[in-house]
């Protein structure tokens, strides 16, 4: 990737930011071991309360002066090995304020300690756990829109397959930003020359290959550990899917938007010039990033 065309801003932000090998059982501990005391952010106006309730584990972003009785489950990113609720803080807040909605945020179990399905079914209790407590929480059940950055975008994907396939109450909207969609891009080899900043190649592989038990790109994949995979994309909740021109995941999340735009189902796809992966958060205050973010919330707060 040539540097020379990331947004200035982002480029600047990226020299605060390491990348470390998450093939390497060290450097998971580490970022893991990290996420557990990361502060959380406060939002002024929007109470952040934990829950822990059976399996279902959350932080539940709340404003103090709702405006609408919709929700969001958000689901964190991190290649599927990684990453913890926390870290969304201030997008979750940002959101649950400027939209006046419910924001829960899962946590979810991590590979390759565990394995597909286990983030899967975390998800979908989490799903099943703000249904029932729609009426507490004060939103309308079947006005819950699903979505994640990153990895925590292709969960929702799947959460959004999977809730398809199984009938009753579905999910308003999938907002879907950088969704980590298709494992054999994981298998493109010439995609590990180039230089993607925050996620490359050679980390994805590592990433999906701990998610699924076996190497990435194999014919037995099922459609709800890579949603890209499913051949049938029809009668799925609309659908916003965001990634920067330089993410590794451009093609498949480009694909994948194509995809549910020929199975009939109401997709906006943009994609943002000079942004590599995850630019959004680690660069929040750069203006694509502002930008970006507040697109994202205006076609969520329509949808809704």
């Amino acid at each position: 990737m040539d540097a020379a065309r990331v947004d200035p801003e982002v480029r600047a932000a990226r020299r605060r930011h390491l990348d470390l090998p998450v093939d390497r059982r060290w450097a998971r501990a580490l970022v893991r071991f990290g996420a557990r005391f990361l502060p959380p952010v406060a939002t002024p106006g929007v109470t952040l309360d934990r829950v822990r309730d059976g399996s279902v584990r959350a932080r539940v972003h709340r404003p103090d002066t709702p405006r609408s009785r919709a929700a969001l489950l958000w689901i964190h990113g991190g290649g599927l090995v990684l990453g913890a609720a926390v870290m969304d803080d201030r997008f979750c807040g940002e959101v649950a304020k400027r939209l006046g909605i419910t924001v829960v945020a899962a946590e979810y179990r991590l590979a390759p300690e565990h394995p597909y399905p286990a983030a899967h079914d975390d998800l979908l209790a989490t799903w099943e756990w703000m249904r029932s407590h729609a009426e507490t929480l004060d939103f309308d059940p079947d006005r819950v829109a699903i979505g994640g950055g990153s990895a925590g975008g292709g969960l929702a994907a799947s959460l959004a397959l999977r809730l398809h396939d199984r009938g009753g109450a579905q999910p308003a909207a999938q907002l879907l930003v950088a969704p980590m969609l298709d494992d054999r891009t994981a298998d493109r080899r010439e995609l590990d020359q180039v230089d993607h900043w925050v996620w490359n190649n050679r980390s994805n592989r590592a990433g999906w290959a701990a998610y699924l038990g076996s190497a990435a790109g194999g014919d037995d994949v099922h459609e709800y550990a890579a949603p890209a995979r499913r051949a049938d994309l029809s009668g799925l909740p609309p659908a916003w899917i965001g990634v920067g021109d330089l993410d590794l995941f451009l093609d498949e999340d480009v694909d994948y938007a194509r995809r549910l735009v020929a199975a009939g189902v109401d997709t906006t796809l943009d994609v943002t010039p000079n942004a590599p992966h995850g630019f959004e958060g680690w660069a929040p205050d750069a203006a694509i990033s502002r930008d970006f973010r507040q697109r994202a919330q205006d076609w969520l707060m329509k949808v809704l």
